[in-house]
């Protein structure tokens, strides 16, 4: 009986040390495999009854559960014949690397493609960013429970139309959350 016991309790042990596995229905990327994604059209310039079928192919969705809540990870957006844009969702932010190859990136890059300590060379996120051929971008990824990043290279680009990207996930997350601050609302300012 005292070995049952034992081996119960070292069960318990090793199952506490057990990364826990994802859901299979969550559908999470492969991380640090290349991939290649069109999006098309441009969100904003799509007739009406396009609209009314959701984000179709003008947005990349990187897993199951980011499809299923219908928040893509990056949105390929711009109003006909206007200026396009790329976009994440909620507070996801963007950097523009500037032409460095996507295959030479490596996790540690994301706040600084080249490596190099010079002001220059930090990224700057921002909530948009602006397509360009040969460039390669950083998104940060921060959708209440999806947490993570990506790198991401614009291998071809019509306006409105069409934007080609290779793209490779190098972190990616679900979170179950157990507490939250009550109280957020995306229109609330600070008081005193």
């Amino acid at each position: 009986m005292k070995s049952f016991f034992a081996l119960a309790a070292m069960c318990l042990k090793l199952a506490a040390f057990t990364p826990q596995q994802p859901r299979e229905d969550s559908g999470l990327p492969e991380l640090h495999r290349i991939r290649t994604a069109t999006l098309s059209p441009s969100y904003s310039c799509r007739s009406e009854e396009e609209f009314h079928k959701g984000y179709e192919s003008t947005a990349l969705f990187l897993s199951a559960y980011s499809r299923q809540r219908n928040s893509p990870e990056l949105l390929f957006n711009g109003a006909c014949k206007t200026w396009d844009y790329l976009q994440g969702h909620d507070l996801d932010v963007i950097a523009d690397l500037g032409d460095v190859p996507i295959e030479e990136l490596r996790p540690d890059q994301v706040f600084n493609g080249r490596r190099v300590h010079e002001r220059a060379n930090y990224s700057r996120f921002s909530s948009i960013a602006d397509p360009v051929v040969g460039h390669t971008y950083a998104e940060l990824i921060n959708q209440g429970d999806i947490h993570g990043f990506l790198y991401f290279r614009i291998t071809a680009y019509v306006p409105n139309q069409k934007l080609e990207l290779k793209y490779v996930v190098e972190q990616y997350e679900l979170f179950r959350t157990a507490e939250v601050s009550p109280g957020f609302d995306w229109t609330s300012t600070g008081r005193e």
